[in-house]
């Protein structure tokens, strides 16, 4: 008996989210070696598309990560930080410190500048914390996936640029479904990973370096994850490690039709699909953890009503309707549940298909829907 999946889950949890079909049927082409020509000119194409979809600056260098969004974390810190860098790292939630944690364990005097979870970062806060507490590098989270923030990172870089720190932004949940301008912005480096707004499998992790943090890196103590090494793979066609094509494919295909769209038009739907789960979310009397201007379109963190078990409505949509959401982490655990709208899976049929599943779930407890 076969343990592989033969129905297609609903994915609408923090991650991953619906792979599209195109990119899906991507993937079946025939492998190709990681040294292939083709395989070089798919990295060149990739690299183009991806500074694109990043909105980089001009000098910037934009490429993807063998790994998961945690890769791309590393890859930043790893070429950015070193013993006695002064860091300064912004932490609403649970991937904020995980960033400062890389940070600590590549030798970096990391200093929180520690938010209410649900709440995004005030600028102020910001210039107060880096006038009494100079930093070389100031990371932060983007889109911030345990609570459903989104954090003014425009504002924010801006404040760091003033101090003389590069930023390094993590935008897991935001690339592709967010808008995102790191150029513009004045962002030195930034993540993010293929399974999310980008709408393909995990496996890859997309980075752009800016030429600001190009001219500052540091002499990496990884090796797999050492700049200098990554841009002899790709652009001076020099082994480094065995990649996947499939994956390339996968997020060649991912990224050809975020351009076919649009990335305006892409932000547009997401944030107007996010509106859509909010009104059909207040016909069941539920409501979102962060207060409006700093809700995650991508990400949507809904309050569990009180005397809800909050798991036995998960274990409901999975087995009845087939529909994954996702559970809170750490001081949210059993508060709320993080439901993504994310590439693929954020459409309006989605939205229906949850909201008459949540009903269903709520009911099973007793619970009424509002006249």
């Amino acid at each position: 008996m076969s343990l592989l999946p033969d129905v297609d889950r609903i994915l609408l949890g923090p991650g991953p989210s619906l792979t599209a079909p195109r990119v899906m049927r991507a993937m079946a082409a025939p492998t190709i070696s990681h040294l292939d020509p083709l395989m070089m000119a798919l990295l060149d194409d990739v690299r183009a598309r991806l500074a694109r979809t990043f909105r980089a600056a001009e000098g910037s260098f934009a490429f993807a990560v063998s790994g998961t969004g945690t890769s791309g974390m590393e890859t930043t810190v790893a070429n950015l930080v070193k013993d006695g860098t002064r860091a300064t790292v912004i932490v609403t939630g649970y991937f904020g410190d995980r960033l400062a944690q890389m940070c600590e364990r590549y030798g970096a005097v990391v200093t929180r500048l520690a938010v209410e979870w649900g709440r995004a970062c005030d600028p102020d806060a910001l210039r107060t914390q880096l006038a009494e507490t100079p930093a070389d590098v100031l990371a932060m989270v983007h889109a911030e996936t345990s609570t459903g923030v989104v954090n003014p990172v425009r504002e924010l870089a801006a404040i760091a640029r003033e101090h003389g720190a590069l930023t390094i932004v993590d935008a897991v949940t935001s690339l592709g479904g967010m808008p995102l301008e790191v150029g513009v912005w004045g962002i030195d480096a930034a993540y993010s990973c293929t399974q999310k707004c980008l709408g393909g499998p995990s496996g890859l992790a997309p980075v752009v370096f800016g030429p600001r943090a190009l001219a500052q890196r540091v002499t990496c103590r990884s090796f797999y994850f050492d700049l200098s090494l990554l841009e002899d793979y790709w652009l001076r066609r020099k082994y480094h490690h065995t990649m996947s094509s499939t994956l390339v494919y996968a997020l060649y295909e991912a990224l050809s039709i975020i351009e076919e769209e649009g990335l305006d038009a892409r932000w547009a739907r997401h944030e107007r699909n996010h509106r859509a789960l909010l009104e059909s979310l207040a016909g069941l009397g539920l409501s979102v953890l962060p207060r409006e201007g700093e809700r995650l379109w991508t990400l949507n963190a809904v309050r569990v009503p009180d005397g809800v078990d909050e798991a036995a409505v998960r274990v409901h949509l999975l087995e009845t309707f087939n529909i994954e959401i996702g559970a809170g982490l750490g001081p949210l655990a059993g508060k709320i549940w993080r439901v993504g709208l994310m590439g693929a899976s954020s459409s309006p049929r989605l939205i229906v298909l949850l909201r008459g599943a949540l009903e269903s779930a709520l009911a099973k407890q007793g619970r009424q829907v509002p006249a």
